[in-house]
């Protein structure tokens, strides 16, 4: 258990940030598993607007640190491709 004040506040803002950074990962896995369910459905107008709507949220949490920069590249290369799999 933290002992000083300054170690005390530390605790404090640690469990803070941890949560927000909990809410922003799920955040970018739900997107994730909506363009997942359009593709399940084979619904190729769905799945485009789902990945277009989360590509913007993936490169913002990689601008923030929340995830990878070569996650979310990784992430995106391999939505699309499905996403353009369903065209064909």
């Amino acid at each position: 258990m933290a002992n000083s004040a300054q170690a005390r506040k530390r605790a404090r803002q640690n469990t803070k940030r941890r949560q927000h950074t909990a809410s922003q990962r799920s955040m970018i896995r739900t997107y994730i598993k909506r363009i997942d369910a359009a593709i399940a459905d084979k619904n190729y107008e769905a799945a485009t607007e789902a990945y277009n709507k989360a590509v913007p949220v993936i490169d913002r949490m990689a601008d923030k640190g929340i995830i990878h920069k070569n996650k979310a590249a990784r992430h995106k290369s391999r939505l699309n491709k499905a996403v353009k799999a369903l065209q064909a």
